[in-house]
């Protein structure tokens, strides 16, 4: 029994991380790049997101865990599956980032994040026996959402706020 929970578990767990990791990556970088259009800052925003976010969410998965009831070793392989699964995904979204000019790194993040999210939501409609397309189809229609919203949101913050001056 625990070895099936385990298992069902770690997968669930892979794509709480990786989808929390792909959501929160694609919106960063529609929104900053609406906003500033400056790789430095982008990159920095995703390795803030890579790390601080990642271990925040991580310990709040691990304590949810633990209340659960789970046992030690399930609850650490919980903990660990999760933040590696969103620490790969960000640093994916970094390189791409990195590697290739940022008119071309926002869309092919958007793009690299979109692809993973469809293949996570065929294996868990696979796994689970349901139609794959309504999955996908209702994730990507939030991953959209959310997509508009950040560059809407960037748009305004831009607009709005332009001139204020960091001291």
């Amino acid at each position: 029994m625990e070895a099936q929970k385990l298992k069902t578990g770690s997968s669930s767990t892979f794509s709480f991380g990786s989808t929390s990791a792909i959501i929160t990556n694609i919106a960063l970088i529609i929104g900053l790049d609406t906003t500033l259009n400056a790789k430095a800052i982008i990159i920095g925003s995703l390795l803030v997101i890579a790390l601080a976010d990642n271990i925040s969410d991580t310990l709040g998965m691990h304590m949810f865990q633990e209340s659960e009831g789970h046992s030690k070793k399930t609850v650490w392989l919980l903990t660990f599956t999760n933040f590696f699964s969103r620490l790969l995904t960000s640093l994916g979204f970094i390189c791409i980032i990195l590697i290739f000019p940022l008119s071309v790194g926002v869309l092919l993040g958007v793009i690299y994040g979109l692809s993973i999210l469809i293949l996570v939501s065929y294996l868990i409609a696979k796994n689970r026996r349901v139609s794959p397309w309504s999955a996908i189809g209702e994730h990507l229609l939030i991953a959209i959402i959310v997509i508009m919203l950040s560059k809407l949101f960037g748009g305004l913050i831009l607009k709005n706020f332009n001139n204020l001056k960091s001291n």
